[in-house]
């Protein structure tokens, strides 16, 4: 029976081309849409290099203050705030300090290289899986001494020095000031900001005062738990340290701090506003937006399914008129129509790969590979499958309750 059923709705399909393609165009552009979109959020959101220890590790990105006159000031923060306040915690087993990227000019044969430089606690380096090319990171001691040394990506090597075989020992020059190269590590995507930078630095050779005992700054920190169970110890004991910490700043009556996940802090950041994570509005936001567009295509295969179903008036009627029951006929139509789902969904999975292959050919974002998620995509095509059950079931079911006569009477 199924055999016979995919038969006729190949011949269908073949018969009613502008149909077809109207389907086929709306479900497989949807399905590539949301599969690219899930390629670049989960660069984002999944561990990769070189924060591969995320699922043992809480970040502190922003620090808020707030006025009851309704002023607020979201910044990172200090190096004092950070290694005074979380560098009291007891729990972690590493506490890594490190600022955002900042840029910094240097110049190969008159010609300007602009390098994200990123300055850095020792303990930074070890809660990184990075890969070492060459050399080996900076160590405390080397900080303390206030040290011009530095690590480079594998990308600034190949720009300031060239394709040479080791540059461990030479010196690299930014803002005309020169640092000796100690190591070179792989290239680490901008995606992972807490790690990302094309050289980085001992924090006591920042020309910003790391001694300063403001608590805003360009600094983050990264904590390491022994292991996973340590997250919810280490975020109650943050929680408990900055509500003793005095707000200093006479414009502001509240500040807030939080260690979080790093998926809860890409959402605090985006959604979130004082204690409040603004998870839920996040969540809530995201599924109506994805339920949307899914929800468009399917109510406009629905529209496209009755067209579809009411030319084929006559062909109803005669099946009816020679004993076809009602559920038979919709047992029909919705298979026909979870066959041309699931061609478009293959159709949609294949667009997919080729255009994520395309966007990693342009290099749109260095050092940044897309690739399909596998879980995102079998719950799609499950949704492809649900949408397509129901955007068959009511035109079969108004089908079902065609009358011969009137059916036959339509051609």
């Amino acid at each position: 029976m199924l055999k016979n059923y995919f038969k006729i709705a190949i011949a269908v399909l073949r018969r009613r081309k502008f149909f077809t393609f109207i389907s086929l165009f709306g479900i497989s552009f949807t399905l590539t849409v949301l599969m690219v979109i899930t390629a670049l959020l989960s660069n984002v959101i999944n561990p990769g290099y070189p924060d591969k220890k995320r699922d043992r590790c809480l970040y502190i990105p922003r620090l808020e203050m707030t006025s009851k006159k309704g002023w607020m000031m979201r910044t990172a923060s200090s190096f004092y705030f950070l290694n005074h306040f979380a560098g009291s915690l007891k729990t972690p087993e590493k506490i890594g300090i490190a600022s955002g990227s900042q840029t910094s000019n240097a110049y190969v044969n008159n010609k300007k290289l602009v390098i994200d430089v990123k300055f850095t606690n020792a303990d930074f380096w070890d809660i990184g899986d990075f890969d070492f090319i060459e050399g080996k990171p900076y160590n405390k001691s080397q900080i303390d001494q206030s040290q011009r040394v530095t690590v480079i990506s594998e990308r600034t090597k190949l720009d300031y020095f060239g394709d040479v075989p080791s540059v461990v020992g030479k010196y690299i020059e930014a803002d005309n000031v020169q640092y000796r190269v100690i190591g070179v590590v792989k290239s680490v995507p901008i995606s992972a900001d807490a790690f990302y930078g094309n050289m980085y630095l001992p924090y006591t050779v920042s020309k910003s005062d790391y001694r300063s005992k403001n608590y805003d700054g360009p600094y983050q920190a990264i904590l390491l738990g022994h292991s996973t169970a340590d997250l919810e110890k280490m975020q109650a004991e943050y929680a408990a340290i900055v509500r003793k910490i005095p707000v200093v700043d006479k414009d502001y009556d509240q500040l807030y701090s939080n260690a979080d996940t790093y998926f809860r802090s890409v959402v605090r950041d985006i959604a979130g506003k004082g204690n409040k994570s603004g998870m839920f509005v996040f969540i809530a936001s995201a599924s109506a937006i994805v339920l949307l567009f899914l929800l468009l295509p399917t109510i406009n295969l629905v529209n496209i399914n009755i067209t579809r179903i009411m030319e084929r008036s006559s062909e109803i009627g005669v099946r009816k008129a020679f004993g076809a029951s009602s559920r038979t006929l919709v047992y029909q139509f919705v298979i026909e129509n979870i066959i041309l789902t699931l061609i478009g969904g293959i159709l949609g999975v294949i667009f997919s790969i080729l255009v994520l292959h395309f966007i990693n050919s342009l290099q749109l974002i260095k050092d940044m590979t897309f690739t399909l998620n596998l879980e995102v995509l079998f719950y799609s095509l499950l949704a492809c499958l649900f949408f397509g059950f129901l955007s068959g079931v009511y035109p079969a079911w108004r089908m079902s309750r065609l009358n011969v006569v009137t059916a036959l009477k339509a051609q």
